[in-house]
């Protein structure tokens, strides 16, 4: 298994399904906290109790205290085709980010899907948010199947700012032989990093007057875009523009998202490589 299936710790918080009309309340206001006060997206509390009705998983991570520390929500239907799952949102509190909890509660969602039958599991993250693209793409081995532009609209969330909300569409394929084998893939890339040419970053990487056609080329998102955003809105913005132009020019060309490097310090990057013919 991947990193979704790591044993729970004595003091990591109980993954459950929502039971109750507090567990939703709860939820609701988790998605303000996060999303910011009277956000128009939230999902309300009679449809996280209406959707597990329908194959639905609505489940929160709960704390000793019994506080919701964490919560995905989805909902199942059919997409190309086939049965599908779509994880409209997953949060959880800003001192628990980074640990094992979103995790969890992918595995939990996945049990549950696996249960009725789903094979592949969909969902949307910001490109630039870097800690977002690491626990997709580097440990649930996720792929990117496409990059939508402007998915949302600009929204009221206190985390886009007026920022256009250009979103990568991830599919999860619930296989463990083809995760592992993505994942290796992805740890081959390293290499390449340094040598792939960049065509977009922040404010002072702008695309380039001519795209390289080169078979691997490199996008750098910055480390803590939620935080850029408050801190520099024009810096976070330059980083939209210019990731959307290049985002746009290689994905219509049949470039795919081939792996994801954090970076402790500095930007993060992706690798976009062209099919092989």
């Amino acid at each position: 298994m991947t990193e979704t299936a790591a044993a729970p710790r004595p003091e990591d918080p109980i993954i459950r399904d929502l039971v109750s009309h507090e567990d939703r309340v709860l939820c609701v206001a988790l998605q303000e906290a996060t999303w910011g006060r009277g956000f128009s997206e939230r999902v309300p509390a009679a449809i996280l109790q209406v959707g597990p009705k329908i194959g639905g998983v609505t489940a929160g991570a709960f704390d000793s205290t019994g506080r919701l520390v964490g919560f995905v929500f989805g909902l199942t239907g059919i997409r190309h085709g086939q049965l599908a799952h779509w994880s409209d949102m997953l949060a959880v509190v800003p001192e628990l980010r980074g640990t094992n909890v979103g995790t969890r509660l992918k595995a939990w969602q996945r049990a549950k899907c696996e249960a009725l039958g789903v094979r592949i599991i969909y969902w949307t993250f910001d490109p630039l948010v870097a800690r977002n693209a690491h626990l997709n793409l580097n440990k649930l081995g996720a792929r990117v199947d496409e990059f939508v532009e402007n998915m949302y609209g600009v929204t009221d969330s206190s985390q886009m700012g007026a920022l256009p909300t250009d979103r990568f569409v991830a599919a999860w394929d619930l296989d463990d032989a083809l995760i592992a084998r993505r994942l290796a893939t992805r740890a081959a890339d390293a290499p390449q990093l340094a040598l792939a040419p960049l065509v977009a970053g922040g404010p002072a990487a702008p695309p380039p007057a001519a795209w390289p056609d080169e078979r691997v080329v490199r996008v750098e998102v910055p480390r803590d875009f939620p935080a850029l955003l408050e801190q520099d809105p024009r810096a976070a913005a330059a980083y939209r523009t210019h990731s959307h132009r290049a985002f746009t020019h290689y994905f219509a060309l049949g470039y795919q998202i081939s792996s994801f490097h954090p970076a402790p310090e500095g930007d993060g990057a992706y690798l976009l490589t062209r099919p092989t013919p």
